[in-house]
């Protein structure tokens, strides 16, 4: 059995530059644990694959296409590949989400 704990992975250097840690990479599908800070947000960008987003903690202003929604925690957002999605937060407390990319990207994400 494999177990990983979030704060014992490395942060990984992103073009959104928030905290981004990798929990799972796989070819079948990726992982990844973010923190928004009050006022941070991803750029907007497209995945070449399937992406959703779990709301572990938090309210997320999410973009998908043209339509965007303020998520709460507990709740997960479907994301098709090839459309153009960001998430924000703009509340006064951290916002934790799960994002799983499936399957795996073997190509970069644009950055918009």
């Amino acid at each position: 059995m494999k177990i990983t704990k979030v704060e014992n992975t490395q942060i990984k250097e992103t073009p959104h530059k928030i905290d981004v840690r990798f929990i799972y990479d796989h070819a079948e599908a990726q992982l990844a644990h973010m923190v928004l800070k009050p006022g941070e947000s991803l750029k907007p960008h497209i995945t070449p694959v399937n992406v959703f987003i779990y709301v572990l903690e938090g309210d997320a202003s999410i973009t998908i296409g043209d339509e965007t929604v303020m998520v709460s925690e507990n709740a997960i957002v479907e994301s098709p590949k090839d459309i153009v999605h960001f998430i924000a937060n703009k509340s006064d407390k951290n916002v934790r989400l799960l994002v799983c990319k499936t399957p795996r990207p073997t190509k970069a994400g644009k950055i918009l």
